[in-house]
């Protein structure tokens, strides 16, 4: 009986919000660090460059939330072009939502605008 209770309360923590596999970050030291220890895995890691007063961000959120629901082996991460101005300088981010694809440290691949069906090709292109 208590095996079934544990995984009863696994299956619970699971379904939480997809938004739990979604990395914010609000410190330009903190997104460093992260992204310099990312280059050592080969995980794809899609940025979401994206802004508060952007309607087409918006718009992304729940694909971007249903994307990392989906694909549990890649990093998603937010990134308010506002707040990181700075980061978003350095990875040329003139539109929002951008998405940009790395993997070890280098961009693969980048999404300018709403357009779902693109990015998930990419994500899938760059899974292997």
């Amino acid at each position: 009986m208590g095996a079934n209770l544990s995984n009863m309360e696994n299956a619970h923590k699971s379904s939480k919000s997809s938004s739990d596999h979604i990395l914010t970050f609000h410190s330009t030291a903190k997104w460093k660090t992260h992204f310099d220890a990312s280059k050592e895995t080969n995980k794809l890691m899609v940025i979401d460059f994206t802004a508060t007063w952007c309607g087409p961000c918006k718009s992304m959120d729940p694909i971007i939330q249903e994307y990392a629901a989906k694909y549990t082996n890649v990093e998603f991460i937010k990134i308010d072009v506002d707040e990181l101005m700075g980061v978003s300088q350095e990875f040329q981010v003139h539109a929002m939502p951008t998405f940009i694809l790395i993997k070890k440290g280098k961009v693969v691949d980048k999404v300018v605008g709403a357009k779902k069906e693109e990015l998930q090709k990419l994500i899938e292109k760059h899974l292997n």
